[in-house]
């Protein structure tokens, strides 16, 4: 590997033109592909093979009218008025009655058909309408027309708000994730002291990052694919694109003031760093494809997405960026900035901060590993609390007009109201289908619930449906409690009326992903923990090392997991981090910051533990390679880890609560990984076990494959052609 990475930058760097439009060439191919190919992004989530899926699956075939989406156009009277008042209630039925003509619109009841008009003061009611295609298949006609009508209520002196999932918005980039964007490149002059190196890694993670972004975009085309998709590859991918130059341009530059010439020094800093680099990437990158073990493909699809970037963003690493080094030459340090770059001259000296943090930990070893496993474990005190949903329009950006309708139909009809159950019922087996779905209906009422509508009827009158409303709302606990009761209670309810029943709708069915989604959580740690045991005993050619590194991820994990609780779950600083609805945590998360933190874990490991190892080899005391190693590896995997969590969090002020909540997570769990666990616990530890940490059976090394992860470059045997 390191002497193909070695050839590899020998040859960008003779070739450097031609590599640098050939990457120009596939960015424009991507944009192209983009803006001709690209597909709507659904902000809806299903899992296939899920009980309210089989009986949406069901409904496509038996009530077709009753399958698609729903949304609702909330209406409320101006203060000292009431829906009842003959002109409001003439203009609200227009309203209505043009909602139900439209194209895509099965049919849109008024609040005086349905029934729908707040107790009291009759001020709110909604327009309930039900579409023929599923919520994320509406379209965008159909929208804007519904948006129209509800603007001329408005005009009218009404207050018209549209609400339902087909009206949620989808998750995308704003104006914060800029914010870490700039942190980064702070760092990056910091850790430089000199302009061009400091923008290098910037200008390849952009490259890296667009073509994954594009070539995703271009393929929701002819993929199902949700909006958080192409937003998590964006976060990922620029995160770790900004990382893996930093370390080859962090390699070069040393060797550069070292006096080697620059065409060498690109390819041993491709072969050394590259090397590293590739390492970690795919690790990264498998990973994040391992999500796609849990069988559920809008986080199959997700997982790939992100995954990919992450292999254009090593590409981009070994092969542009030396290129634009290159380019570069010896002017690499052309525009320094003298005070930053004292200072980082005397960072990496012998008594800088990395050697001096090295030094204490390694002395004050076992108080150090007693406090640090303290503070994970209070951390981590919320893990166990964990409780998993899935955003409804609850969480959506303040002032939306689905969190305004949210809000109106919760105020004044009741939580339930916004996440009614749909119960089909099967009557094809009933000999009176009317008085079965009656009986059915009467059954269903108890508690938990607020009301059971009158049963809807298809055509031949062999499937009901009854639309259940909760006494709680969407996420609640006791709506999941209510679920289950009517699925527990099928088997009477079919034998006392006949009629088989399933329960759908987009409350049940988020339970339902919910569910599988926490069944698959410990499959999913074991598949990750025992692939990081493996690929570092290939790297470290150790027992120990790998073992140390699994608990250390595990514990950063627990810690980052219960972060995530207090602050979305039990709402602790809410306020602070704009929690819209809190209560319960994103369910794809913790299998999601699984998966990345793994990746990045290793990353960190294998970057500071390689180095410890190459000075262990060179003259075999273990103390003094943990310090040594640790001196040379700790600037540049903090520079690494801030450039993340600065990266992740830009994400957490943004409107989305979904990606919001990831940015944290990851941001969280970096922070906690890097500094707490492989800065602190790692040299710590090493220190404790001494040479037993190198410690390999003989059989065991035997058959192991040798991997070169900091791979020593081919020498320079031969003259190089110079460009």
């Amino acid at each position: 590997m390191s002497g193909l990475l070695y050839r590899l930058g020998r040859f960008a760097h003779c070739r450097r033109w031609w590599v640098i439009a050939a990457w120009l060439v596939v960015l424009v191919g991507m944009a192209t592909a983009a803006v001709t190919l690209r597909g709507t992004l659904a902000d809806t989530f299903s899992v296939p093979g899920t009980p309210a899926q089989q009986t949406i699956d069901q409904l496509h075939r038996s009530f077709p009218a009753a399958s698609g989406g729903s949304a609702q156009v909330v209406v409320q009277a101006p203060a000292g008025h009431n829906l009842l008042e003959p002109d409001i209630q003439r203009e609200v039925s227009a309203a209505s009655a043009r909602l139900d003509h439209l194209d895509g619109v099965v049919g849109a009841l008024s609040p005086y058909q349905a029934k729908t008009i707040s107790g009291g003061d009759h001020r709110t009611g909604y327009i309930s309408i039900q579409f023929v295609q599923p919520d994320q298949e509406v379209g965008d006609a159909t929208k804007d027309r519904i948006q129209h009508l509800a603007g001329q209520l408005r005009h009218d002196g009404l207050r018209a708000e549209v609400g339902g999932q087909a009206f949620s918005s989808a998750s995308q980039v704003g104006g914060t994730e800029a914010i870490g964007v700039v942190v980064a490149v702070v760092v990056l002059l910091i850790v430089f002291g000199s302009l061009i190196p400091a923008l290098l890694p910037l200008v390849t993670a952009l490259v890296g990052v667009g073509i994954g972004y594009l070539g995703i975009t271009a393929l929701s085309g002819a993929i199902s694919m949700n909006s958080v998709a192409p937003v998590l590859a964006l976060m990922i991918g620029l995160a770790v694109g900004i990382d893996y130059a930093l370390f080859v341009v962090s390699r070069h530059r040393g060797q550069l003031r070292a006096g080697m010439p620059v065409g060498e020094s690109i390819g041993r800093a491709n072969a050394t760093a590259g090397s590293a680099v590739v390492f970690a990437g795919t690790t990264v990158f498998i990973a994040l494809a391992a999500l796609s073990v849990v069988n559920i493909p809008f986080l199959t699809i997700m997982g790939l997405a992100a995954a990919g970037t992450v292999i254009v963003s090593v590409l981009v690493a070994v092969t542009l960026l030396p290129a634009l080094l290159a380019v570069a030459g010896r002017r690499l340090d052309a525009v320094p900035l003298p005070i930053l770059r004292r200072r980082q001259d005397r960072a990496g000296g012998q008594r800088g901060l990395g050697a001096r943090w090295a030094g204490f930990v390694t002395r004050r070893r076992v108080p150090v590993v007693i406090a640090g496993l303290i503070v994970l474990g209070v951390l981590a005190i919320p893990a166990p609390k964990l409780s998993l949903g899935l955003p409804d329009a609850g969480a959506e950006p303040a002032g939306s007009g689905s969190r305004a309708a949210y809000e109106l139909i919760a105020d004044n009809f009741g939580p339930g109201f916004n996440g009614p159950l749909v119960v089909a019922a099967d009557l094809r087996g009933t000999a009176a289908p009317a008085k079965a779905a009656l009986a059915v209906r009467q059954r269903l009422a108890g508690k938990g619930v607020t009301a059971v509508a009158a049963p809807t009827f298809n055509a031949d009158r062999t499937t009901a449906i009854i639309t259940v409303i909760p006494s709680t709302g969407p996420n609640d606990a006791q709506t999941k409690d209510l679920v289950q009761r009517i699925r527990d209670d099928a088997g009477s309810i079919h034998r006392a009326t006949g009629a088989r029943i399933g329960v759908t709708g987009s409350t049940a069915l988020y339970i339902d992903i919910s569910s599988r989604l926490s069944a698959a959580l410990p499959v999913f740690v074991l598949i990750v923990v025992g692939l990081s045991l493996v690929l570092l005993a290939f790297a470290f050619r150790s027992l120990l090392v790998p073992v140390k590194a699994a608990v250390g991820f595990v514990l950063s994990l627990l810690a980052a997991i219960g972060g995530v609780v207090a602050v979305y779950q039990w709402g602790w600083l809410a306020g602070a981090f704009h929690v819209a609805e809190s209560g319960w945590v994103l369910s794809f998360l913790p299998i999601l910051l699984i998966g990345v933190l793994f990746g990045l874990a290793m990353d960190y490991e294998v970057f500071l533990v390689s180095r410890m190892r190459e000075e262990h080899n060179r003259h075999g005391d273990p103390q003094a390679a943990v310090r040594t190693g640790f001196r040379h590896g700790a600037r540049v995997v903090t520079a690494a880890a801030l450039i993340m969590i600065s990266v992740f969090a830009g994400f957490v002020f943004g409107d989305n609560t979904t990606v919001a909540s990831m940015g944290f997570a990851l941001a969280l769990g970096v922070l906690l990984d890097a500094f707490l666990v492989r800065m602190t616990l790692v040299p710590a530890v090493m220190s404790l076990l001494g040479r037993a940490a190198w410690w390999l059976p003989r059989w065991l090394d035997r058959i192991l494959p040798r991997v070169d992860v900091e791979g020593a470059p081919e020498p320079d045997r031969t003259p190089q052609p110079v460009a």
